[in-house]
């Protein structure tokens, strides 16, 4: 081996290094374009459906069928804006200009009833806490920055809304020309399996999402009657937060009732805590459980199982390694992922013993 030889290799690993981390640095610069593509992807999944009933079904072309389809998801999107975006500004409006201590007085309060309450049954809270300033972590002079951050947030989302639109419209319109485009680049001797592979994962993955969707819009009408129950302020947008947190697998509902507990005691400030305050948290915390029970036996086995081919037990395993893996961010990705991973490996890797027990459903 000559000198040479060695420093051409040398100069090919530096060349092969700094074009790894040009093509990492582009792909930080371009997170948000990418973002904008995977949920237009998403809401492709979802609106594809839609465009093959109404090609099918009405005999719509496939450019009207399309444009029918942006339409209905354009009103979905301004109804929601309709709907929440006055809520929070006048949240905002109200938060940035009301008087921060008044809160802290009232969270204030809440601790000594709850400490007035727990020392009739023998706790004492000033042993656990006696080292402790609580005032010190009830300043909320921080709301009103957070807020009105949230409220400018809100304008920028405009932009990302139109281009996740117009890149859901083009894929949902040209997707025959994307299939064709994809068959060129494809080995001739891969085509067949990676077609199938692309048919299966796109009714899979439709079909997930969309019982997703119906999944959370159970979970939001189940809340929301719960909080009408009891007469909790705000029960719509407080249901349709703790709905949209079902969407982390296993955590989410667990910290939508913590939420929703929380703010029912927050909002009875002022009356009674053992016979106000408190049972109607409880009550609150009660129904929210059995809405649970009603997701985790009905709703979630019939999206898992039915949509993705996947036994329950098989689809808590994965969102639980995933969890172990990548946080919140690992649980929410796992079973469209896992779904991919299984479509993939039927059809490229049909002869392994595991890949025919995990698949034998596809």
């Amino acid at each position: 081996m000559t000198s040479k030889t060695i420093s051409s290799g040398i100069l090919r690993a530096i060349g092969t290094l700094v074009l790894i981390a040009l093509g990492c640095w582009f792909l930080y610069a371009i997170q948000s374009i990418i973002i904008y593509l995977l949920i237009a992807l998403i809401l492709t999944l979802i609106c594809n459906p839609v465009v093959e009933f109404l090609k099918k079904k009405c005999k719509f072309n496939n450019t009207w069928a399309v444009i029918t389809t942006m339409i209905l998801l354009l009103i979905l999107v301004a109804l929601f804006i309709l709907m929440f975006v006055p809520l929070i500004s006048s949240q905002a409006k109200s938060l940035s200009l009301l008087n921060t201590e008044s809160i802290e007085e009232k969270i204030m309060l809440l601790y000594y009833d709850l400490n007035l309450y727990l020392l009739d049954h023998g706790i004492l809270m000033e042993d656990v806490f006696k080292d402790t300033d609580i005032g010190s972590y009830l300043n909320m002079n921080f709301l009103p920055s957070i807020f009105n951050g949230i409220l400018s947030t809100i304008s920028s989302i405009g932009i990302g809304v139109a281009s996740v639109l117009f890149i859901t419209f083009f894929f949902l319109k040209d997707k025959v020309i994307f299939l064709v485009g994809a068959k060129k680049i494809i080995p001739d001797d891969h085509e067949a399996e990676t077609l199938n592979s692309i048919t299966k994962i796109n009714d899979l993955l439709s079909r997930y999402f969309i019982g997703l969707i119906f999944q959370l819009l159970i979970c939001f009408i189940l809340y929301f009657i719960v909080l009408l129950i009891f007469g909790i302020e705000n029960a719509f947008v407080i249901a349709f937060i703790c709905a949209i947190l079902n969407i982390i697998p296993y955590i989410g509902p667990l910290i939508g009732s913590v939420l929703a507990a929380s703010l029912t005691m927050i909002g009875g400030i002022g009356g009674d805590f053992q016979t106000e305050i408190l049972p109607t948290a409880l009550y609150v915390l009660l129904g929210f459980y059995i809405v649970q029970l009603i997701d985790n036996n009905i709703s979630q086995p019939l999206i898992f199982s039915n949509s993705t081919k996947s036994h329950p037990l098989e689809i808590f395993l994965v969102i639980l390694t995933a969890g172990f893996i990548s946080g919140i961010i690992g649980m929410i990705v796992a079973v469209p992922l896992y779904t991919i991973i299984k479509v993939i490996a039927k059809e490229f890797f049909p002869q392994y013993k595991i890949v025919q027990v995990l698949t034998r459903n596809l």
